[in-house]
């Protein structure tokens, strides 16, 4: 089967097409046929070696995928042949909280990724799509859809009437909008252009605020929310952004920690978290019951991944080189199938 694989250094430049022998599966055990990726920021980092020191070559990058069911090995039960699923990110965490050991085993690094035309998971690690989805939409949901859901649904337990700002138009940030709508809430959103935030206006956002030309977004949040701040920030950009994050959020809301776009280490004073009793959390993707939660949402509401552009099999060095500079609105998919 053709795969594309990391062989003789981190870096995109040895990002390589090859073969390697298609899978058969083992008692409780699954083979997919790939059918679609897509590329999140973690695999940029991944595949230039500044992301998981437990990483070794060679390596198949990339966490999120879909595929079809195409094998199953004895005792199987949660899938069958036919089935268009997704393969978890966390292939360990099913359920409950995190732990050390469920975080062990993630697609993509230290494990092999989905830029591969076949795939072996466990049973377990799988769970089905909703039906009305593209292959190249439903690609886009093991980690930035689901980040997103715990960000603002799960852990964030965003409410009707609730003010959520969410920085940039990426994959993770649109997701965020859509799920923050679907609550009820009232969504304020960043970026760098006035054609991107039309966009953001046009999929559900209420207010934006392009962050170049008003440097001073933190007070221009305050100033749409009667001086209050907002309830719940979704936080992406890391060391430059956190502490204005800090400021628009109202005494006593909540920070949902994702993204390090402009950095991962921050100079924060202290005292603006512990006397405006913010709630500040780091969010690091799902388990496979949240999966399951936020796909019957999507199922119930008919929601819509947003994907910017569709690269075939062969482009995966231009898909990557284009994520890096363009900046993409939403998601870029690599079509496998």
């Amino acid at each position: 089967m053709r795969v594309w694989e990391l062989r003789r250094a981190f870096e995109l430049d040895a990002l390589e097409a090859g073969d390697r022998p298609a899978p058969e599966p083992c008692r409780g055990e699954v083979v997919l046929k790939m059918r679609a990726a897509s590329l999140n920021y973690r695999d940029t980092l991944v595949v230039h070696g500044a992301y998981g020191p437990r990483n070794t070559l060679p390596l198949i990058p990339v966490s999120d995928g879909v595929g079809e069911v195409v094998a199953v090995g004895d005792g199987v039960t949660r899938a069958a042949v036919g089935d268009r699923v997704c393969p978890m990110f966390f292939q360990s965490w099913l359920g409950g909280p995190p732990s050390q050991a469920k975080f062990a085993a993630s697609l993509g690094g230290p494990l092999d990724g989905v830029l591969c035309e076949f795939m072996r998971v466990a049973e377990d690690g799988i769970a089905k799509v909703p039906a009305h989805l593209s292959d190249a939409e439903a690609a886009c949901l093991p980690c930035a859809a689901l980040t997103a859901w715990r960000a603002v649904i799960g852990q964030g337990r965003v409410r009707p009437g609730d003010v959520v700002v969410v920085q940039g138009t990426g994959g993770v940030a649109l997701f965020a909008v859509q799920f923050a709508k679907l609550a009820g809430a009232r969504v304020i959103v960043l970026s760098s252009t006035d054609e991107k935030l039309a966009r953001a206006r046009d999929l559900g956002a209420d207010e934006t605020i392009n962050y170049r030309s008003t440097p001073g977004w933190d007070m221009a949040v305050k100033d749409l929310t009667g001086g209050e701040g907002c309830d719940h920030l979704v936080e992406l950009g890391g060391a430059d952004t956190l502490e204005r994050s800090i400021r628009a959020t109202r005494i006593g809301g909540t920070i949902s920690l994702i993204g390090v776009l402009s950095g991962a280490a921050a100079a924060i004073a202290l005292p603006l978290i512990v006397m405006r009793h913010l709630r500040l959390q780091g969010i690091t993707v799902g388990s496979r019951d949240d999966f399951e939660a936020m796909a019957r949402a999507i199922d119930r509401h008919q929601l819509r991944p947003i994907v910017d552009r569709v690269f075939a099999f062969g482009q995966v060095p231009a898909a990557f080189a284009a994520f890096e500079a363009e900046r993409p609105f939403g998601k870029l998919s690599i079509r496998i199938g």
